[in-house]
């Protein structure tokens, strides 16, 4: 009922309601000619014939839209699922019009107050006319569904192609922004007076690091080579700021030329389990990344909490969500249990080149 009385809902209802009046009453004037006829709408044989056919178009219709909402799972509605619906449709619906044709012109003939000569010629005409007409709205509904459908769906494919790229650029300004820089300088300096050498490596990552996010920021995807192995500059700058506080080993046995990853999207992983952790010398954040067979990479550390002054937002998390839906049905996977917290990412292959329409319906 709530349904029905919101805004949509009426304006549903009311369309659908002004179609069962015209065809109503186009089908009674092409079928009654005398005036006498005509002025009997308000009869018992009218009535009947008017409230059936309301009640008929309707459930046809309700009926139409719930098979058509089951079938959102798919990318598309093709003449097999089509055929299915249809027959479905019809399936439910004749029986319940027979029924209630047969009823009305046999068994309750009188009580209703039903005039008509033969009654099984009526039951046949009626039966024969809610076949057609059932048909025609079941035919109108789907192709409206069909239309209506490619045009969301396209809607939805430009608002995600929005949102990846504003996630790339999210990406792109978090690691760029002046607080990692200032960090990593401030780190340097530290090293200037401590360890020259290892200060000269630092700056040689640093550049290297730079040069990575720089070369790549117009591309949403990099080869899992690439990514460990600016991932591994990145470790041995976090390894020099952090020493022993820090535990990041990779466990990655693949052909990494052959798999794609959403660019900085490893490091976003883990710079976000240092923001999400406690850590120190004594207590050390432990990240592991491995690989689960062919398919995916896990990213685990050990859960030691940091209390943050405002509520998380996730949008790390959310903005790797958002990147892989725009090429692949895989789901990104996040897993928080007592001592631990995982995300599971799917690795795609080399040949991905455009989005699948499923991954948005």
């Amino acid at each position: 009922m709530k349904r029905i009385f919101s805004n949509k809902g009426f304006r549903k209802f009311f369309f659908r309601w002004m179609v069962v009046n015209v065809v109503f009453f186009t089908v009674k004037l092409t079928m009654e000619h005398d005036e006498k006829d005509l002025e009997g709408f308000f009869s018992p044989t009218s009535l009947f014939y008017y409230f059936s056919a309301f009640f008929l178009f309707m459930a046809t219709w309700e009926i139409n839209d719930y098979l058509l909402k089951r079938n959102k799972k798919h990318s598309k509605l093709n003449l097999t699922r089509s055929l299915k619906i249809v027959g479905i449709n019809l399936g439910i619906m004749l029986p319940v019009s027979a029924g209630i044709y047969y009823l009305a012109l046999f068994p309750l003939k009188e009580t209703l107050g039903i005039v008509c000569e033969d009654p099984e010629l009526q039951f046949r005409v009626d039966f024969s006319r809610a076949i057609l007409l059932g048909c025609t709205v079941i035919f109108f509904n789907m192709f409206y569904y069909t239309v209506t459908y490619q045009d969301t769906l396209q809607k939805q494919l430009e608002d995600l192609k929005k949102d990846m790229l504003a996630s790339q650029y999210t990406s792109l300004k978090n690691q760029i922004s002046p607080h990692f820089l200032f960090n990593s300088l401030n780190t340097l300096t530290s090293l200037m007076y401590e360890d020259r050498d290892l200060a000269s490596d630092f700056v040689t990552r640093l550049a290297s690091s730079y040069r990575y996010i720089l070369d790549n920021r117009e591309q949403d995807l990099v080869s899992l080579q690439k990514e460990l192995g600016f991932l591994d500059t990145f470790i041995f700058m976090m390894k020099v700021r952090h020493k022993q506080a820090v535990q990041i080993e990779l466990n990655v046995d693949l052909d990494l030329d052959q798999y794609l990853i959403p660019t900085l999207s490893l490091q976003m992983l883990v710079e976000n389990a240092m923001k999400h952790n406690v850590f120190s010398k004594e207590k050390p954040l432990s990240i592991i990344i491995s690989t689960i067979q062919n398919d995916a990479l896990a990213i685990k550390n050990n859960l030691q909490k940091r209390e943050l002054k405002e509520a998380t937002t996730c949008l790390g998390i959310k903005n790797i969500k958002k990147r892989y839906a725009f090429y692949t049905n895989k789901q990104v996977l996040v897993r928080e249990e007592v001592d631990f917290f995982e995300v599971i990412i799917p690795l795609l292959g080399k040949n991905i080149t455009k989005t699948d329409l499923k991954a948005i319906s």
